[in-house]
């Protein structure tokens, strides 16, 4: 069956592509194994020159990039344009801390010299989703590559030329054939691949489910694998808040993507003394956006990747409603052509609804109230997830609490929970295991190894 390009605008397939067949597949492991000979010894500054002429391609090129994006998963134009300018800043990043952050560490002991060295372990398989379709390649692939590692790309099928044209980046940087490589290839040929003893790592960002699979089938290899999966992110909102912006920054934070991202705001937990009044403003800011084409400048919120998202979306919110869930604004699909979701927001939410349990990757936002920072913990804490939180408050002794009590990988404070760089981004539970970014990012798929020389 053919991988197919099809707009979420128009509902239209794009291009199609054939799979690639079994001897590619041996040929791109061949290609991966034969590259990390030669890239693990690669010094630092070569790899960082190549990785900044990614940067620079990503850069020169970002319109036509984020016209990909927005064709194939219907990304609003200005944000696709800002996910290639993050993967640029992403790459320069680490082609400047990389020697730095694997450097051998020395360590004193009973030895003469003892010391720990992070040294590359081969091909990384990754198998990416759809919704930052150049930035989660990104984030994983310029640490794994600069650390010395290869890389084999399993992207998410719907999304075919925004794989493609990664492999074509590294190429065009001057990285060996086989350091970089693309696999278009369905869901059910992975499990051989993570099987094959060439692979030696694998990493997921996609579903609590997709995740529980890829580390069944990874641990009966006892090989590594880093989890980032779902989320159900809590965004609190305490009296001493600065309400105007709570509100701005919230339906941004719940709209990003059209809703479609594992660190959007999901449950806005809302303290009682200011609940009315931030729920009233949130509910205008909704209504007022602009739904449509991803290419009108004007356009506030684009359609959903799928049809099936689609109709996910809006099983979750009317079976919500069935049980007692209340909409105050949205809550179907949009009457137009292509996979759209009106903004939606429900209020008075059962414990049985799949809105409190689950979580809802669309434009629909979940709002609670409580009496004080103690129930806020509580309920922000009941969920199976734990990737992100979102907390406002102005008082230092709520924001310690939050820090501490909440039981999540992130807690941003006064603040959208966002991925940088320069900060380690997973989380616990559901939501995974490993972290990708910053220091321990790069450090992921390295061996450890310890080097003990006696007297």
């Amino acid at each position: 069956m053919a991988i197919a390009s099809t707009s979420p605008t128009t509902g239209k397939t794009i291009q199609q592509f054939q799979p690639h067949a079994d001897t590619e597949i041996e040929r791109a492991l061949q290609s991966g194994v034969r590259a990390f000979q030669a890239h693990r010894w690669t010094s630092f500054a070569d790899r960082a020159a190549k990785m900044r002429r990614v940067a620079d391609l990503l850069e020169s090129d970002r319109e036509r990039f984020a016209r990909i994006i927005s064709t194939e998963m219907g990304k609003i134009l200005r944000a696709s344009v800002e996910e290639i300018e993050k993967c640029a800043r992403g790459c320069r990043f680490y082609a400047e801390h990389a020697e730095e952050f694997l450097r051998e560490q020395v360590v004193a002991s009973d030895a003469r010299r003892s010391s720990v060295r992070y040294e590359p372990v081969g091909t990384v398989l990754a198998i990416m989703p759809w919704n930052f379709p150049f930035w989660q390649v990104f984030r994983f692939a310029a640490p794994a590559i600069m650390a010395g590692n290869v890389a084999l790309l399993k992207h998410a099928s719907n999304v075919p030329q925004c794989a493609l044209a990664i492999e074509q980046i590294f190429r065009q940087a001057g990285f060996e054939h086989g350091v970089f490589q693309t696999l278009l290839i369905e869901n059910e040929r992975v499990e051989n691949l993570i099987k094959d003893p060439r692979i030696k790592a694998v990493t997921l960002t996609g579903s609590d489910r997709a995740g529980s699979a890829v580390a069944n089938n990874a641990g009966r290899e006892l090989k590594k694998c880093v989890l980032e999966l779902g989320g159900s992110d809590p965004f609190i909102v305490m009296p001493s808040a600065n309400l105007d912006q709570a509100v701005s920054i919230g339906i941004k934070a719940r709209t990003i993507n059209a809703g479609q991202s594992c660190i959007a705001a999901k449950r806005f937990i809302i303290a009682d003394a200011i609940y009315s009044d931030f729920i009233n403003r949130f509910v205008d800011g909704i209504k007022n956006l602009k739904m449509g084409d991803p290419f009108d400048p004007a356009t506030g919120i684009g359609p959903l990747a799928t049809k099936n998202i689609l109709r996910g979306v809006d099983r979750q919110v009317q079976q919500s409603v069935a049980v007692g869930a209340k909409i105050l604004t949205g809550g179907k699909c949009a009457d137009r052509t292509g996979y759209f979701y009106e903004p939606t927001v429900l209020t008075d939410i059962p414990q049985n609804a799949p809105a409190y349990r689950e979580e809802v990757f669309g434009p629909v936002a979940l709002m609670f109230r409580v009496h004080d920072q103690a129930e806020a913990v509580t309920l922000a804490n009941d969920s199976v997830f734990g990737l992100g939180s979102s907390v406002w408050t102005n008082d230092a002794d709520e924001q310690e609490f939050f820090a501490r009590e909440l039981e999540s990988g992130m807690v941003f404070v006064n603040a959208m929970v966002a991925s940088d760089p320069r900060l380690p981004f997973g989380g616990i539970k559901r939501s995974g295991f490993g972290r990708e970014l910053g220091a321990e990012g790069i450090r992921e798929f390295t061996n450890i190894k310890t080097v003990f020389i006696g007297a």
